[in-house]
């Protein structure tokens, strides 16, 4: 039987059929998020994903206000489009100016995100994108992180995006955020074909779980997780490590080490047992990892397919570090 955890084997994207592998490239990393990664690391970074046999891309206008859709675009325009599944994101414009720079990002592109969820504005990102990404086109289009702003999103960019899908421009209509509570009020207006859930699905955070989840295994809505490292304390739980993209308070970095020494008693990286747990939901086609490096893409995949026993699951468990209606693998 093929093993359902091979990063690199293909399901399809809940209705919406697209072909994806299990593990998928996030690429706001090469966008600079938080340090300089430069155009040659860039591409080296999604040249060694395509190696790997990873065919599921994840981009943004936001990210490195546009160096990373510019940069993944350089570097998969050469590969056969059919063989990979992209997906970009609408919700933000990219303008010219300084103010409202992010600190997050540490390469100046002279634009700065401004959010418009409206359907006109969605039509013109969307574009835009495809420029930066000299495509023409995304397979899935993720409506971002509209938290405040449902009414439009809802009424302008999902109406819009549904439009892209029936002509064929796309092919499925998401919804990408950081919460479960409105991703589940798109699924539940049949607005989506897929969600992209960050950081609510992890071995800290198992919220998607309470109403997302169950509801899209239920409709068929495919999953893509992304932030199963929660902001990289899963990957390196060291005390200036991030927690959803901010410090880690004590508590958190507590339980963080707390699993990892469970981990450490099966020779198993906690890292590896992250990706792994956050697979094993039915509802997850696949999980996002960013990587900055080639380096980073190779520890992905070999994490990914790291031996890990079932009693380590059982450990989690009864030291009540997992929520109990959680599978494990």
């Amino acid at each position: 039987m093929p093993n359902p955890y091979e990063p690199t084997a293909r399901v399809p994207l809940g209705r919406s059929g697209l072909p994806v592998t299990r593990l998928g490239l996030g690429l706001a990393p090469i966008g600079g998020l938080y340090a300089e990664v430069g155009a040659d690391t860039a591409t080296d970074t999604v040249d060694a994903a395509w190696d790997a046999g990873i065919r599921l891309y994840d981009t943004a206008p936001l990210y490195g206000a546009g160096l990373s859709e510019i940069r993944s675009g350089e570097a998969l325009r050469k590969r056969p489009r059919d063989e990979y599944v992209l997906c970009t994101k609408v919700g933000r414009q990219l303008v010219s100016g300084s103010e409202g720079q992010q600190e997050a990002w540490a390469e100046d592109t002279g634009l700065v995100p401004v959010f418009d969820y409206g359907y006109d504005g969605v039509m013109r990102s969307l574009e835009a994108s495809l420029t930066r990404l000299g495509l023409d086109r995304v397979d899935v289009l993720h409506i971002h992180d509209p938290d405040d702003h449902w009414d439009e999103a809802i009424n302008g960019a999902a109406v819009a995006l549904r439009e892209l899908r029936d002509q064929g421009v796309i092919g499925a209509v998401s919804a990408g955020m950081n919460q479960a509570a409105m991703l589940t009020r798109f699924v539940r207006a049949d607005a989506v074909d897929c969600v992209l859930l960050a950081g609510r699905y992890t071995l800290l955070d198992q919220s998607g779980l309470d109403e997302l989840l169950p509801l899209c295994a239920e409709e068929n809505i495919g999953v893509i997780l992304g932030g199963v490292y929660n902001s990289g304390l899963l990957a390196d739980p060291s005390e200036d490590a991030r927690y959803d993209y901010a410090t880690v308070d004590a508590g958190t970095l507590a339980k963080a080490r707390a699993m990892g020494e469970v981990c450490a008693r099966y020779d198993v990286p906690l890292r590896a047992a992250a990706l792994r747990f956050s697979l094993a939901h039915p509802a997850v086609s696949a999980i996002v990892v960013g990587a900055r490096s080639p380096e980073e893409v190779t520890d992905n995949v070999a994490m990914a397919r790291h031996d890990i026993p079932a009693e380590l699951w059982s450990d989690l468990h009864r030291a009540g570090m997992l929520d109990e209606k959680a599978p494990v693998p």
